[in-house]
């Protein structure tokens, strides 16, 4: 398991991953950080674009908050 730093920014005009140059990961989202529906659209842009399933995608810290830490299977 790989652990990604990783800054969510809502409300953005499309769902991006990028990573930064200090190695950390910029995730831009469509969905409003409500009821769960921007870690749930955070979730499935991870598992896109490292190529695993959804639920291998773990939030370990920071659901409520604006920086994450996301477990990625190897």
């Amino acid at each position: 398991m790989r652990i990604l730093h990783v800054k969510a920014k809502p409300h953005s005009r499309v769902s991006t991953l990028t990573q930064q140059d200090d190695g950390t990961w910029l995730a831009q989202l469509k969905s409003a950080p409500v009821d769960g529906k921007a870690n749930a659209e955070l979730i499935a842009l991870v598992a896109h674009h490292f190529g695993c399933t959804k639920a291998a995608i773990t939030i370990k810290t920071g659901a409520g908050s604006k920086l994450k830490r996301v477990l990625v299977p190897d």
